[in-house]
């Protein structure tokens, strides 16, 4: 196969297909269904003017009857006259007339059997084209069931490209959501173990916070000197090194050698 021939091919193939892809059965089916009603329409303008045409070659028929049967009572007339030439003449005309008439009639017979058979085709075209308009909308209703239920059913399994679409727009919002959590739940165990300050305890309820926690260490503190002063022994103060003062317990009192003390 040569290059060219491939390359048709190829494209006639992707032209179907894209077609295939853009054709709604149902804009199909009206469009076959308007075709139709134009090519009915067009039969029935044919034997109405085949009938109009019948009609007048009656109307003419008619009237060069009428002619003929005058020119009847003219001869007549004349040959009771006397004047035989008269007669004559009509009788000349009206053998003209009914040559005419003659021809009329046949050409009349003809339009007859034509619109005839055109009133039958008619017939049945029409039977045709309603028959098809039921069909048509038979096939129509099916094919909107069907697509509805492919789409529900595309919806349900998620097999969908507009479904599938979503599904991707949940799963990212849910692992942006999951990865939100674990740094939430990260920055407050920093916070709780003390590795980060919380800066939204950095306002003036810390400096209360401060003070509580202060006078309470206060209170611990003097409540612990209260016990030790209430459970020892009187201390003497004798001067640091560092110049500062220290409690020192007193020593206990030298006894004489006879065990009394001083």
């Amino acid at each position: 196969m040569s290059l060219m021939k491939r390359i048709s091919l190829i494209f006639r193939s992707k032209a179907n297909k894209a077609l295939d892809r853009a054709e709604d059965p149902r804009e199909t089916l009206d469009y076959s269904y308007q075709r139709q009603l134009d090519l009915l329409s067009k039969v029935r303008r044919g034997v109405a003017d085949v009938a109009t045409s019948r009609k007048r070659v009656e109307l003419q028929v008619n009237q060069l009857e009428q002619q003929s049967a005058k020119l009847s009572d003219q001869a007549q007339k004349a040959i009771s006259m006397g004047r035989e030439d008269l007669a004559r003449e009509a009788l000349t005309r009206k053998s003209g007339l009914t040559s005419q008439i003659a021809d009329l009639k046949a050409q009349h017979a003809q339009l007859q059997g034509e619109e005839e058979k055109l009133t039958l085709a008619q017939q049945r075209l029409q039977a045709k084209v309603e028959s098809f308009r039921t069909r048509k909308e038979t096939i129509k209703a099916t094919y909107t069931a069907a697509e509805a239920q492919t789409r529900i059913n595309e919806a349900m399994s998620g097999i969908g490209e507009e479904m599938g679409d979503v599904g991707m727009a949940i799963q990212r919002a849910e692992d942006k959501t999951a990865q939100m959590q674990a740094r939430a739940g990260a920055i407050d165990e920093l916070i709780a173990s003390g590795a980060l300050e919380d800066v939204s305890s950095t306002n003036s309820g810390d400096d209360i916070a401060r003070e509580l926690d202060s006078m309470s260490s206060q209170a611990d503190v003097e409540a612990e000197l209260a016990r030790l002063k209430a459970g020892s022994q009187p201390q003497a103060i004798e001067p640091a090194e560092d110049g500062g003062d220290i409690l020192k317990a007193e020593p206990e009192a030298n006894t004489t050698e006879g065990g009394a003390s001083a």
